[in-house]
């Protein structure tokens, strides 16, 4: 099926959706509708990122470097580009007119012994999630990276719910984890539900399932979901879950305390306001820690260079990253820091990181 077909057919089930009224007697038409929708969207993506829908399709070309990657979205001209400059080594070109940034500005910031790489994209606009714009270029690049900060000033407030969506749309989730939705495919038995919580009737369960091109599987349900579209999530094979920062540029020019909404950082980069803020904001939602390795037990740890690590791993991921060879002969961990019981505790490999931790491993 060719991308304008695909798009055709997008529109088409939208608008089944808009102009089905819902109820409890159409509640499973329109999950089976919107599960047609996201496998249309699906199509879409593999056609125009694949390279299929023209010059304008396949994404920017980045070699990702440091510990992570934060990406830049917003309209054009809200100031990535002076933010990029103030944080980082970069030197993207400012302007005050649209789509000043036509390709992506990489920066290197370092924030708590941590070197994060910061990329500014040309400016998202609406319908980017079809490909208006610079659209599927950007959206690539949001994809591969490990965190966005959604940006606009103070003469645009209202665009951030604008940005959200296009992002949405594109099937990227912002400060939300994936739901509890499993599913084993099997060689027979068609679709089989397994939904503790009752969450929906399992005839139209499978029917998504099905609309989603599940043939032979089970499907485990393991938490209360909100409503279909997290079932959809769920099974869905496009969805990127990303925690996110919303700032509000360019207050130094004015802005009334009532038009700032409550989940953004006002900021000013021009007079340095909010901007030491934003970088532990970045930090903590990026999940970060820094464990310092020792030589010797009795030794100091080597607090220079930190070793970087993702809240939620343990021991046993930090040994790995050290070297897959040294898994065969260390078998116990001694941790230093705030959150064991007293210094030099041996801990399990199961036992989880936090940050500044202080790590020997022996025999």
């Amino acid at each position: 099926m060719v991308k304008e077909e695909i798009l055709k057919k997008i529109e088409a089930v939208k608008k089944e959706i808009h102009d089905t009224p819902y109820d409890k007697s159409s509640q499973f038409h329109h999950g089976v509708l919107k599960a047609k929708l996201s496998k249309l969207k699906d199509m879409l993506e593999d056609r125009i990122i694949g390279g299929s829908g023209g010059s304008s399709g396949g994404g920017y070309a980045i070699k990702h470097s440091g510990d992570a990657s934060v990406v830049l979205v917003g309209l054009p001209s809200v100031g990535k580009s002076t933010l990029l400059n103030k944080i980082t080594n970069a030197a993207s070109k400012v302007g005050n007119y649209d789509f000043t940034t036509l390709g992506v500005i990489p920066g290197m910031m370092e924030h708590r012994g941590v070197r994060i790489q910061m990329l500014d994209l040309p400016g998202i606009i609406e319908g980017a999630a079809g490909n208006k714009g610079f659209g599927k270029k950007v959206i690539s690049v949001v994809r591969a990276s490990d965190m966005v900060i959604i940006m606009t000033d103070i003469k645009r407030v209202e665009f951030f719910e604008t940005v959200e969506n296009e992002l949405y749309q594109a099937g990227i989730r912002l400060n939300t984890r994936a739901p509890k939705v499993s599913f084993t495919r099997t060689d027979r038995g068609s679709v089989q539900v397994i939904d503790p919580y009752r969450n929906f009737d399992k005839q139209m369960v499978a029917q998504i399932a099905k609309e989603l091109g599940f043939d032979n599987v089970i499907i485990t349900i393991g938490e209360k979901l909100a409503n279909v579209d997290r079932l959809i999530d769920g099974l869905s094979k496009n969805r990127k879950y990303m925690p996110a920062v919303k700032l509000l540029t360019k207050i130094d020019l004015g802005i009334e305390a009532q038009k700032v909404p409550n989940d953004c950082i006002p900021i000013s980069a021009e007079k340095n306001v909010a901007i030491e803020e934003l970088k532990d904001e970045i930090w903590r939602k990026l999940g970060l820690v820094r464990v310092y390795l020792k030589r010797e037990r009795n030794g100091i740890a080597d607090r220079i260079e930190p070793m970087i690590m993702r809240r939620g791993q343990n021991m046993d991921d930090v040994l790995g990253k050290i070297s897959m060879e040294m898994k065969q002969d260390v078998n116990r961990v001694y941790v230093w820091g705030e959150e064991v019981k007293f210094p030099g505790q041996e801990v399990s490999f199961s036992f989880p990181v936090f940050d500044e931790m202080e790590v020997w491993f022996g025999r």
